[in-house]
């Protein structure tokens, strides 16, 4: 049985063309032979098995099919496969590491910004775009960013302040390892006398 993610036996004849791509997925560098009208969406899904990638409306509307590509918030659900060869593709299954959740994700978790979960995937990386360019955003900001991303069941007050959360996270991270030093003890101390 072929696929469109397979060598295609040579009894199909020339009638379908297919390409060699070889892309970074996670981390992880993946090669697969696709039909150029392959879209990227589609062989995430089916051809990697990464199935956070959701497909809602293959119009670009909805935002459910959101991945990072080069860490920019792309659509994959309107972009072919084959304009993914070489470039570097975080999904949603990226984010987290074997032991822990990705401070986006607790975030969601822990501020209700999920429901059914179908947008969630594509709000987290369109997240985690914004937080990587802008690790401290406004309100505005945030909803500006996750403007291209449509939610059905939770409204987006929950997802907002998600993200907030997870800024607030990553962002006190860096913050505990500053508060500590000696230039913070010698200010106050100077301050004081």
């Amino acid at each position: 049985m072929s696929t469109l993610f397979e060598e295609v036996p040579a009894s199909f004849g020339d009638d379908v063309p297919v390409r060699r791509v070889t892309l970074t997925v996670n981390g992880e560098q993946r090669a697969a032979n696709v039909e150029p009208r392959l879209l990227l969406a589609h062989l995430l899904r089916n051809g990697f098995r990464l199935t956070g990638t959701h497909t809602g409306c293959d119009t670009t509307n909805c935002g459910a099919c959101t991945v990072l590509y080069d860490g920019v918030p792309v659509k994959s659900c309107t972009m072919f496969a084959v304009q993914a060869d070489g470039h570097d593709i975080g999904t949603v299954e990226g984010l987290a590491t074997a032991s822990e959740l990705h401070p986006i994700q607790e975030g969601f978790k822990d501020e209700h910004g999920l429901q059914c979960g179908f947008c969630t995937p594509g709000m987290m990386l369109a997240a985690k775009a914004l937080l990587d360019e802008n690790p401290n955003p406004s309100e505005d900001e945030i909803r500006w960013a996750l403007s291209g991303n449509l939610c059905r069941c939770t409204g987006y007050q929950n997802i907002v302040k998600a993200v907030m959360w997870a800024a607030d996270k990553l962002g006190g991270a860096a913050d505990d390892s500053d508060d500590g030093s000696a230039d913070g003890a010698g200010s106050d101390a100077g301050e004081e006398g």
